[in-house]
């Protein structure tokens, strides 16, 4: 999925929800969440002192998409947020976390991508019980949960433990035909139902596979100014 740019400072609170989280990753366009998930993801967005949340799950299951989603609801409330993909601060987490204090909601995308790295998981440790004892807001998200993570560290393992767990699982094929026709309405777009048949039988099926793929029938269709059928299909993917 898109990733925003790194948290702005100095961004002025007039600014509109400023794009900087793109609008298909909301609350609302999220298909088939865990049941109570919404709700507490949206509480950790705008209640002072809500629950931490550590949201595992697969890759592609829309973990990075309720991470934005927490950023932008927060944000809308007038808080400061701050997101920070893990992968981008490896081997310099300290001084990436560090930056971040001052937010009243920090999301942390992809813990994975720091265990094992002892620095940055005393790092990670560190910032922990800092942002606790300041009220922070905290979501937290990785492939694993936190026993099977790999970190080095058991102290941190402990500390990420004892947030509210939520974990996501791949989508069904209801959920995949929920999800093609939630976006294709977003855009505008007619997908029928052999449209969406055929797709489902033929290409990759995962949550971040499908909205790309619709990104491009999108441009595609518009190009050629024609209906998403089952031809168009044919025609749009026989020539990858």
């Amino acid at each position: 999925m898109t990733q925003p740019p790194g948290p702005s400072h100095g961004v002025t609170p007039q600014l509109p929800l400023a794009l900087r989280y793109p609008p298909e990753q909301r609350f609302e366009s999220f298909i088939a969440a865990p049941n109570g998930a919404l709700a507490q993801l949206q509480a950790l967005a705008g209640q002072p002192h809500a629950d931490w949340i550590y949201l595992a799950g697969a890759a592609r299951t829309g973990k990075t998409h309720l991470a934005l989603a927490l950023c932008a609801a927060a944000e809308q409330a007038g808080l400061r947020v701050a997101y920070l993909p893990m992968a981008a601060a490896a081997g310099r987490l300290r001084d990436a976390l560090d930056a971040l204090e001052g937010n009243d909601v920090i999301a942390l995308d992809g813990l994975e991508a720091i265990a094992g790295q002892r620095e940055d998981e005393i790092a990670l440790f560190d910032f922990h019980n800092r942002a606790r004892a300041a009220g922070i807001n905290v979501l937290y998200t990785a492939r694993e949960v936190p026993d099977a993570l790999g970190l080095s560290l058991p102290d941190l393992r402990s500390r990420l433990s004892q947030c509210t767990r939520l974990v996501l699982q791949p989508l069904d094929d209801d959920g995949r035909r929920a999800l093609l026709r939630d976006r294709a309405q977003r855009r505008g777009l007619v997908l029928e139902d052999a449209a969406i048949d055929w797709l489902l039988a033929r290409t990759e099926r995962d949550l971040g596979s499908l909205v790309a793929l619709l990104d491009r029938l999108d441009r595609e269709s518009l190009a050629a100014q024609r209906r998403i059928t089952v031809p168009f299909l044919r025609s749009v993917l026989d020539a990858r």
